[in-house]
């Protein structure tokens, strides 16, 4: 399965900057189709919390689009709101041919951020068949809680997608915990983080497509590029059998976290 991530310099609550420089950076790699691509964490306005500037249909509209133009799967990561009036951060999922899938939404609120204060963490871990492999994407802050990613590799999936506005003072971590990831579960991790700077923080990148035995397959710097890997899914399925660490894992462990696996 070929995986593409795109690292880029989101503009600050400006859709239609950001989701023209993601265009720009996917034209020029000539991704063929068939692929997964992901995008950031709320990929094209920024870690933002305010609802009532970036709440709208418009980072559906042109992910759908970008899936149907490049013929991939597309993973993009937006802000709704709820009927209580707070906001949901989450990954949409849309297949080649423009169909979202569903929503996965993000599990863990960055409280030292103070996320919390307006989004409301997901209690329904999501994942998405497709087709040749089951994919489950968490975001950013996700990363520093296996459990969910035990979780959902018990339940089947195989490739994890995680995008981030991962910052840069903490970049040793985000490397760390996302081989980890990779190596714990015998899966692929794609971990999309953006560069450049919003008006709290700076990021640098280091974004990293990894193997289900902790290679790290490609990796960026602070650049702006799409990064792009082939996994064997025969081959991470044998290492499953041969070194059974999932089977022999104890699920009763687990808690009690709903697992959702779309499409029906």
């Amino acid at each position: 399965m070929n995986l593409h991530l795109v690292q880029f310099d989101l503009q600050w609550e400006d859709k239609p900057a950001s989701q023209a420089r993601a265009d720009e950076l996917i034209s020029a790699a000539e991704i063929p189709p068939g692929g997964l691509i992901v995008l950031p964490e709320l990929g094209d306005t920024g870690f933002s919390f305010d609802l009532d500037a970036i709440v709208d249909e418009r980072s559906a509209v042109w992910a759908r689009e970008l899936a149907t133009r490049t013929g991939c799967w597309v993973q993009h990561g937006w802000a709704c709101r709820l009927e209580s009036g707070r906001g949901r951060n989450v990954a949409g999922l849309f297949s080649p041919d423009g169909t979202l899938l569903g929503k996965a939404d993000k599990l863990h609120p960055f409280s030292v951020g103070r996320e919390h204060e307006v989004y409301d963490g997901g209690d329904v871990l999501t994942m998405f068949d497709l087709g040749e492999t089951c994919v489950a994407p968490l975001t950013c802050y996700d990363l520093r809680f296996p459990e969910a990613f035990r979780k959902a590799a018990i339940e089947g999936a195989e490739v994890f997608t995680v995008g981030a506005s991962w910052p840069q003072s903490r970049m040793h971590h985000w490397r760390a915990l996302a081989i980890a990831r990779a190596i714990e579960n015998q899966a692929a991790v794609v971990a999309a983080n953006r560069t450049g700077d919003d008006p709290n923080l700076r990021y640098i990148g280091g974004s990293m497509i990894i193997s289900h035995d902790g290679e790290v397959l490609a990796e960026a710097g602070d650049e702006e590029t799409v990064l792009s890997a082939t996994i064997d899914l025969p081959e991470l399925r044998r290492w499953r059998r041969r070194f059974p660490c999932l089977r022999d894992a104890r699920a009763d462990l687990q808690g009690p976290l709903e697992v959702r696996r779309l499409p029906h």
